[in-house]
């Protein structure tokens, strides 16, 4: 039974991923500092870590086949409210994580970074293109792609996923994401907000499809995807956000029979991107399964059941501002680790 490490393994994608590698009979070591709660289900086959990846150890390593390292401060938005923070974890920790790993004999070392890294760009971009990050995100994305794949020989086999932008179910759920917050608005209030001016192009992927991915490298030679960076997603899941919008509102209607507007938002967002997705497809003969439609109508059935509800944490940066601001509140009224209750005196 092969071992595999996932930092980041309670969060959107890690929560999907882990599911999948005990259905596919991995053991998996579960390492996450479980910000957002524990999404993970019990299972013998499944240990899992409460720390933080800045501090992960040699020991974590020991028996390990596989390293996927998903721990990241999550989007945009956090990453220039926190900017040190997110260098910090996106870029050195995962760093020191692959150094780590290479030098306790693990074999495989898997980098989900994003399509991001390419910013704003006119032509049609893949693998070999220039990147233009434009954010605190995205740049420290790029630098650690720069740091692991420099690891990377033929006892250690390093793999760069740079992923499209996210959408679907998650135990972990994110309305955050554009497709994700879409579907949302428009089923709380019956109109879809949308950003300006919406000729942004931005690729898209279900999270099902990128956890389904990463299941596929741990079953490929190594000598097919070593020092290899990869897009994932789609040339069909390319869209304008208007063409997007338009996508989510038509799959709605069929489920709930409403026509829905577009409420626009915000000023115009500057990155935009259409990618190339060639190279995965001829050389892993892979491709996406699972279509706008398909994640639309999953998070709106599972809405309608209230499954699904948008909790306080569903936003990923007001979630990381309440966690600041709770501890800042705990910190000033606690005494002696108590807040109502007094410790126990020792005599």
């Amino acid at each position: 039974m092969k071992k595999i490490l996932i930092t980041g393994a309670s969060g959107y994608v890690g929560s999907v991923l882990v599911r999948l590698l005990l259905e596919k009979n991995y053991a998996v070591v579960a390492v996450d500092r479980f910000f957002f709660g524990d999404r993970l289900p019990e299972h013998t086959n499944l240990t899992k870590i409460k720390t933080d990846s800045r501090l992960l150890t040699s020991d974590l390593f020991k028996g390990i086949n596989t390293v996927i390292d998903l721990v990241a401060l999550s989007n945009d938005p956090s990453g220039e409210l926190f900017k040190d923070i997110t260098f910090e974890i996106n870029h050195k920790s995962r760093s020191k994580t692959a150094k780590l790993a290479k030098a306790c004999g693990v074999k495989q070392y898997i980098l989900p970074s994003s399509c991001s890294i390419y910013g704003f760009q006119d032509v049609q971009v893949n693998e070999e293109s220039k990147t233009n990050a434009l954010t605190t995100y995205a740049i420290a994305n790029e630098k650690a792609e720069f740091d692991v794949l420099a690891l990377a020989d033929d006892s250690f086999c390093v793999t760069v996923l740079r992923q499209a932008t996210l959408f679907g179910y998650s135990p972990r759920m994110r309305f955050d994401l554009a497709i994700n917050g879409m579907t949302l608005g428009a089923f709380k209030n019956g109109r879809l907000p949308l950003m300006r001016d919406g000729k942004q192009v931005r690729p898209m992927l279900h999270v099902k499809d990128t956890s389904e991915l990463m299941c596929l490298l741990l079953e490929t030679p190594y000598s097919t995807i070593n020092r290899e960076i990869f897009n994932v997603g789609s040339n069909e899941q390319n869209y304008q956000l208007s063409q997007l919008a338009d996508s989510v509102c038509d799959a709605l209607k069929k489920i709930t029979g409403m026509d829905i507007p577009i409420d626009w938002y915000g000023d115009p967002d500057k990155r935009s991107y259409n990618v190339n997705f060639d190279k995965i497809r001829n050389v892993l003969n892979w491709t996406p399964k699972y279509s706008v439609a398909y994640g639309v109508t999953e998070i709106t059935e599972k809405l309608q059941s209230k499954e699904l509800e948008d909790t306080p944490d569903t936003i990923t940066l007001n979630w990381y501002i309440d966690l600041v601001k709770w501890h800042k509140i705990i910190k000033d009224t606690q005494l002696s680790d108590c807040i109502l209750h007094l410790s126990e005196s020792t005599e």
